[in-house]
């Protein structure tokens, strides 16, 4: 069989995978807002929504024995498809004063729900077909590809559609009508995908159901995977490092759309939706992949171990400029776009030393699955702050919750300093 050109299809399955994502997590932050929904509610219901991504190592096993890879990314994409054209007539109402309409909102979370488990089971899929659908030269080659167009679909995604809402809501003063027309197009064309996906993606021959092991033998498996993984040296420091090294940042970016949009009044910034599209979504992506860009490059040249501790201070102290925002609140969208861009960068920066530290964690025999329960740590390092960071910013206000983030990068830095980590590892 003709083997397809990557490009026809590594591009767009990886900018299929992050459209999903970015609407569940971040989309729907700066949405619920918009409809006048409270901060304590709006973090708590939203971050619930990473659960899937959380707990996914569960029924990771059982894509590798049902179907094939294949399928069940041409599955998920039309469950996922279905979803989203269904949440825009689900749509809540609200005034952007009040939220009162539980039932609506409900069905909405719903609807979320299904895209988050099937986008959190397509990110299994996709990642194992991958690896079936190209060499081992052609997976390196196209590594840095996937990655750009994933980054591509969160600018497009917290950028070009929040901004197309912001667009529409000031010029039809009709917030429901702005989300509802944006998540039709964003819906119709992730169903566009889906479509094209059934005739560009490639039928690797290796790509095939399971005949070797029954259910019964990867549940046997797969609990073996977890004990080894328990047994590991140092496995307490490393789990503390995994769900504390981003705490800082985890309390942070739950609350920096709502701030962004608040009022003066209400210690926020002000800015419109179009503005939030424009700063976080555009420039704030844009600087959060140049950091981790460099960030590659220079845990490259460094390793690991020295990399620790100036992606720690990285991460860190760029949160000083949302203290700075909120205590003086300037209405310049180029200084606010800066400081927006320096916590981004630095986050990007920083971010890399973690996820190294969980290829370097993972190593062994069950390598692949290891690391999918790495991950999972990584999204429960997220979600659990967010459970809390609207109802204590709505207890303190903006600028003394900023300060407590920045008391968090004391955290930070003390699982930082307990860490074990081989001298040369990572490093050319």
């Amino acid at each position: 069989m003709k083997e397809k050109n990557p490009w026809l299809w590594i591009p767009t399955l990886y900018f299929a995978e992050g459209i999903p994502y970015f609407l569940v997590n971040n989309i729907s932050v700066v949405m619920f807002k918009n409809m006048g929904m409270p901060n304590g509610m709006l973090a708590l219901y939203t971050s619930l929504l990473y659960l899937p991504w959380v707990i996914k190592p569960l029924w990771s096993p059982f894509v590798d024995i049902i179907k094939s890879k294949r399928w069940w990314i041409i599955a998920m994409q039309i469950l996922m498809s279905a979803a989203m054209l269904m949440l825009p007539f689900l749509l809540p109402e609200g005034d952007g004063a009040s939220f009162k309409d539980m039932p609506m909102f409900y069905a909405t979370l719903a609807a979320f729900w299904v895209t988050a488990f099937a986008s959190a089971t397509h990110d299994i899929a996709a990642d194992g077909f991958y690896m079936h659908g190209l060499s081992e030269h052609k997976q390196a080659e196209f590594v840095g590809i996937r990655s750009t167009f994933y980054r591509l679909s969160s600018i497009f995604g917290q950028g070009v559609l929040v901004a197309l809402a912001g667009w529409l809501e000031t010029r039809t003063s009709d917030v429901h009508f702005a989300w509802k027309f944006t998540l039709i197009l964003s819906a119709a064309i992730f169903a566009a995908v889906t479509i094209y996906h059934t005739w560009s993606l490639p039928r690797p021959q290796s790509d095939k159901m399971s005949q070797t092991r029954t259910a019964g033998e990867i549940l046997k498996e797969f609990a073996r995977t977890f004990v080894t993984f328990f047994q590991k040296k140092y496995v307490g420091i490393a789990m503390l490092f995994m769900l504390l090294y981003r705490l800082p940042e985890a309390f942070l970016v739950k609350m920096m759309n709502p701030f962004l949009l608040d009022s003066v009044e209400a210690g926020g910034l002000g800015l419109s939706t179009e503005a939030v599209g424009i700063v976080y979504g555009t420039v704030g992506v844009a600087a959060l992949t140049a950091g981790g860009i460099l960030g590659g490059i220079a845990a490259s040249r460094w390793g690991l171990k020295r990399s620790l501790w100036p992606m720690a201070l990285s991460l860190t102290l760029p949160c000083l400029s949302f203290v700075f925002l909120a205590a003086f609140q300037p209405q310049n969208v180029w200084l606010i776009s800066t400081c927006v861009a320096l916590d981004q960068f630095g986050y990007g920066f920083g971010f890399t030393a973690y996820m190294l530290y969980l290829i370097y964690f993972s190593e062994g025999e069950f390598k692949t699955a290891h690391y999918s329960l790495c991950t999972a740590f990584m999204a429960l390092s997220m979600m659990l702050p967010g459970l809390v960071a609207g109802y204590l910013q709505e207890a303190v206000g903006y600028t003394t919750f900023f300060i407590f983030v920045m008391v968090c990068c004391l955290v930070t830095v003390a699982v930082t300093s307990m860490l074990k980590v081989e001298p040369e590892y990572g490093k050319k």
